[in-house]
């Protein structure tokens, strides 16, 4: 069957992408592996909160609604969502995968498990980050306590009066750790490299908002800028254990493609000595986890936040360039829908993820209009 586009993935780029097609009379069909649409946020364990303010987190052409607060929950977001989809009519194929995804001659193939499918465009909304990593050490197999990865978390409940140790600390590494100690258990991180740390809200204002007024500057000069009222705000992160990092955080997106630690409560609790903070782990014996500075503590439990694999939507047959592309705004792309192909939420931005989803994919949506 020829299609004129095929979106593969209905979670949060898929979803957008499909209402902007609609918008311009473009016919779409869009597949999903799961069951569900934005399957990641069922999944997510249950405190988690946007950690970007919902007036720059909504997609094209529907707001959050006014009783939903600033910050919403999981739950709230996948409301929203919901709601999304029956607004604009979206009907995922649901439980179908994509395998394969290549060109032939003038026309896409994208092979399934429920067969071949043809189309003349091909939008990847899957994200860029689709497997967990799992961080081994030496001694990992003599631990006598459970391991698991942040992806598997779903509540500080299931650790109640137990001391686990977070191995990571990025934005699900320290809304766990309040987590666990909000539910009862003792939680201790251990950071190896160095950070940033940014306020959630500065005078009021939410950080993003600030972002994207110095978004306009080079990343070092928008560092400068706004190093004093994060200082002032978050203080010397060094003195309770951390490594501040020699570039700023939004030079750190430009430069890693990882997004600032946004403190929604973890430095507070680290100051106050609720959370304590560790250095990389050198070996595990046991129980009993021997960091690099030479201290050994014992634990019951350790959850590796160590983040996901960076795949790139391996499954597409393309240049390699199309990939390095991806790390530059849509405007700036070289290969930016080069025959037919292109991609909705694989750059990590300073201003937001899902602000930057809903402006691609209205950008996406007009270049294949204009094509039509």
């Amino acid at each position: 069957m020829q299609n004129d586009t095929i979106i593969i993935g209905a979670s949060i780029a898929g979803l957008a992408c499909a209402a902007c097609l609609q918008k311009n009379n473009c016919n779409y069909i869009i597949i999903e592996k799961q069951d569900t649409i934005v399957a990641p946020w069922h999944k997510h364990y249950e405190r988690l909160h946007l950690h970007t303010h919902k007036k720059l987190s909504n997609l094209p052409y529907k707001k959050f609604d006014t009783s939903v607060p600033a910050y919403p929950s999981r739950l709230q977001v996948i409301q929203y969502l919901e709601n999304y989809k029956n607004q604009w009519d979206i009907k995922p194929i649901f439980n179908s995968e994509a395998i394969k995804i290549f060109k032939q001659k003038d026309e896409w193939i994208t092979k399934t498990n429920r067969g071949d499918l043809q189309s003349t465009n091909i939008i990847m909304a899957t994200g860029a980050f689709g497997k967990p990593l799992m961080a081994t050490y030496p001694g990992q197999d003599t631990f006598t306590g459970k391991i698991i990865h942040s992806y598997e978390y779903k509540s500080g409940r299931d650790f109640m009066g137990q001391k686990v140790l977070l191995v990571g600390f990025g934005n699900s590494a320290c809304e766990i750790a309040i987590d666990l100690f909000e539910q009862g258990a003792i939680p201790v991180m251990s950071v190896r490299s160095a950070v940033n740390v940014v306020p959630r809200d500065l005078c009021g204002i939410p950080i993003q908002q600030l972002s994207v007024l110095l978004n306009v500057l080079p990343a070092r000069i928008a560092d400068t800028v706004s190093k004093p009222l994060i200082n002032l705000s978050i203080g010397n992160i060094e003195k309770w254990g951390l490594k501040k990092m020699k570039y700023g955080p939004i030079e750190q997106i430009h430069k890693d493609a990882k997004a600032p630690v946004i403190d929604i409560g973890i430095m507070k609790l680290i100051k106050n000595g609720k959370v304590q903070i560790r250095e990389g782990i050198e070996y595990l014996e046991k129980n009993t986890v021997h960091f690099t500075n030479k201290i050994s503590e014992s634990f019951d439990a350790i959850i590796m936040a160590t983040g996901y694999y960076r795949d790139d939507a391996n499954i597409v047959e393309a240049d390699s360039r199309r990939f390095e592309d991806l790390s530059n705004p849509i405007g700036k792309q070289q290969y930016f829908g080069k025959d037919g192909l292109y991609f909705c939420g694989y750059r990590v931005s300073p201003t937001g993820q899902i602000r930057e989803i809903a402006m691609n994919a209205k950008k996406i949506a007009k270049h294949i209009a204009a094509k039509s």
